[in-house]
């Protein structure tokens, strides 16, 4: 099959810094939101959450720089459509729900559409890792992949323990 002069010869190097250059941006935006999220929380427990899970994305971010390292590039970010719509949405959550009883659950439900995105793409860019055999980045990513997860599963605990419950209740 011949190729076009149009046809891409990119690889999964490059698919892979591309995607990096992604959650990269997307870490960034999310460490500008969790503060705005944990005021805007009613619940201490909610906003507790959120303030570890800043404290995290800042180690997260600092994960990424070494990827960047291993694959000597310079770390920098690649606007990422999905994550600035999660973040639209939570901010007009924040603003349609403020004071109201469902706000938590509202909050609880943005903050697990980041965890999803940011497990979807840990685990892409760890197996694409790997293939190219790249062990300490997979290594990285691999870390960073599980607190994400651990993450989720809190948020979902608090929201089937608590937050929903309130929500529901009001």
């Amino acid at each position: 099959m011949a190729t076009t002069k149009t046809a891409s010869k990119k690889g999964l190097n490059e698919l892979f810094h591309d995607t990096l250059k992604d959650i990269y941006f997307a870490e960034k935006k999310i460490l500008a939101m969790l503060p705005k999220m944990a005021k805007a929380a009613q619940s201490n427990d909610l906003k507790a959450a959120f303030e570890k899970h800043r404290g995290q994305t800042e180690e997260h971010v600092a994960r990424l720089e070494e990827v960047f390292e291993v694959i000597e590039k310079k770390p920098v970010g690649k606007t990422c459509a999905a994550i600035v719509g999660i973040a639209e949405e939570g901010a007009e959550i924040m603003e349609e729900y403020k004071g109201s009883p469902s706000l938590d659950a509202g909050l609880l439900a943005a903050a697990q559409a980041v965890e999803h995105y940011e497990i979807s793409r840990y685990g892409t860019l760890r197996t694409w890792a790997s293939e190219l055999g790249l062990t300490e980045a997979v290594n990285l990513l691999d870390k960073t992949l599980g607190e994400e997860k651990e993450t989720d599963a809190v948020l979902t605990e608090l929201a089937e323990s608590a937050v929903n419950v309130a929500a529901e209740a009001a």
